[in-house]
């Protein structure tokens, strides 16, 4: 049975806020092994469907040339920023293994996460890792700091049609509903102005980019299908427009 099957409903809650923080956070603290002492660097991350922390990283790098002697990695995203209790905000560690992967899906997924990674995507010194999540540690608050393992910090169920299906409902949305996206992201997030496009879409939820920034909008629930993401996004264009 898989993992996520077996987690309590605690866990699972914990899971979802986790994974929310997690898909709406661009860069990270990375910590490596460098002859047996802790090397922390910062890098830019994007996630797949299933959560699955993404790097982009030079062989050159101080982080990759550990990673080559040991894969096990920490990634710490951190939820923080402009509280003015950075103590009182949401920051998730995640533990596993980083590997690297030459599924030219998961490049095409952290350059539309990372545009400018596109000038240096294709050198021959950089490398796209997945990391293979084995355990994580939110902590959302004073009194609220959980461990969460791997199996069930992942989105669960089959994301490949969603996956292979992504392309194209980005590519339809960016040249069609330009306007749906300035008012989503203007009405649900208080970011006015145009220019939005939309980077990804997973079973919960949706990620947007103008020049530097980014944004993440969440589904009211879970959508595991591609007609059920197409419903999804359908009924948050409608809410933007007011049709709802």
């Amino acid at each position: 049975m898989h993992e996520t099957a077996r987690a309590l409903p605690a866990e699972r809650e914990s899971a979802v806020a986790a994974r929310a923080l997690l898909r709406r956070i661009e860069r990270a603290a990375l910590a490596t092994t460098l002859d047996g002492a802790p090397y922390v660097s910062l890098v830019l991350v994007a996630v797949d469907l299933d959560a699955s922390p993404l790097l982009l990283l030079s062989d050159l790098a101080q982080h990759s040339r550990n990673i080559a002697s040991d894969p096990r990695v920490a990634l710490l995203f951190d939820g923080t920023l402009g509280l003015e209790d950075p103590l009182a905000g949401p920051r998730l560690s995640v533990l596993g293994k980083a590997e690297p992967s030459a599924d030219r899906r998961l490049l095409a997924r952290f350059a539309a996460r990372h545009p400018n990674s596109r000038l240096y995507a294709g050198f021959g010194d950089f490398r796209l890792y997945r990391v293979a999540l084995e355990r994580a540690h939110l902590v959302a608050g004073f009194g609220r700091i959980e461990w969460i393992a791997g199996g069930a910090l992942l989105c669960p169920g089959d994301h490949a049609a969603l996956a292979a299906a992504e392309p194209e409902i980005l590519a339809h949305v960016n040249a069609n509903h330009a306007e749906a996206l300035a008012l989503l992201a203007e009405r649900r997030l208080a970011r006015a102005g145009p220019g939005w496009r939309m980077t990804g879409i997973d079973p919960e939820g949706i990620d947007l980019r103008r020049a530097g920034e980014i944004a993440r909008l969440d589904f009211p629930g879970p959508a595991p299908s591609v007609a059920a993401a197409r419903r999804a996004l359908a009924a948050l264009f409608a809410e933007a427009r007011g049709n709802l």
